[in-house]
């Protein structure tokens, strides 16, 4: 469980190689030190848009059973 002092900040880089990463979440206390956490992470990215995140990010998500058939054909 998150201490309700923190809050979630959603994140778009882009890595020092050129990649994107899109929907990275971050706990902080303010934008501050979640930006802090994501630059020791990602060294030299750079941030394309950032903000709080208001209730849960979307993630799919399949069964072990939807894997299985992505991996058999």
């Amino acid at each position: 469980m998150t201490d309700p002092a923190y809050t979630k900040f959603g994140f778009r880089i882009r890595t020092r190689d050129g990649s994107l990463v899109e929907n990275l979440a971050i706990f902080g206390r303010d934008e501050a030190e979640a930006i802090r956490k994501l630059r020791q992470m990602y060294h030299g990215c750079e941030i394309l848009e950032s903000g709080a995140v208001q209730g849960e990010l979307k993630t799919a998500s399949m069964s072990f059973e939807d894997v299985a058939k992505i991996i058999t054909g």
